[in-house]
């Protein structure tokens, strides 16, 4: 069944709710060999403001789609070694966005085990790495706008989000007790320990 587009007045612009909404949502990847997607089961919100940001030293060209208008995405490198997706969050020149941490694999996951060297279905996309690398997402999808269609785009939920819980979100040094990792709870395909997701 072809998932049903976002429109713009679907989510909110703003980065808390943004993050929340975009739990059950889905990512939409197309490519020549086919559609790959993913259900979106964790997030996290970086606000205006955020010490943790990558926007809170200002705008650079390494983060410019960042400082885009919301639904935009921004993908970056992280510690030279694995893509991170992101949707930007706010309107333009604010720079604030929400990573993508996680995702329940839905279609195309043979091509998701091959590049992820057949991992299992349980950990093809738990982790903001991982999912960048089964679905191929990289530097070249960085400021696609993800509510028309394209080589990315997001899609409304295939079925209602089981409850979805806050908690600190994973691996930082700064701003660690900000509540900004959103999830769905009992989901088997979130990333970080199980104690952090109840």
């Amino acid at each position: 069944m072809f998932p049903t587009p976002l429109q713009p007045g679907d989510l909110p612009a703003s980065t808390s709710a943004l993050a929340r909404a975009l739990v059950g949502c889905i990512v939409v990847r197309e490519e020549r060999e086919g559609r790959t997607t993913g259900r979106i089961v964790e997030t996290e919100a970086y606000r205006p403001g955020d010490s943790a940001a990558h926007a809170f030293g200002g705008k650079r060209v390494a983060n410019a789609s960042l400082f885009l208008p919301a639904f935009h995405a921004y993908v970056y490198l992280s510690h030279g070694v694995a893509w991170c997706f992101n949707v930007v969050a706010e309107r333009g020149d604010v720079g604030a966005g929400v990573l993508i941490r996680a995702l329940e694999p839905l279609e195309g996951i043979e091509r998701m085990r091959a590049r992820r060297d057949g991992a299992s279905l349980r950990d093809l996309c738990r982790g903001p790495g991982r999912l960048s690398l089964a679905l191929d997402i990289d530097r070249r999808l960085d400021g696609a706008y993800l509510l028309s269609h394209g080589p990315l785009w997001l899609a409304a939920p295939d079925r209602p989000a089981r409850r979805v819980r806050a908690g600190p979100r994973i691996g930082l040094t700064r701003a660690v007790a900000l509540r900004a990792r959103y999830y769905e709870s009992g989901s088997r395909y979130l990333s970080g320990p199980a104690k952090m997701s109840p």
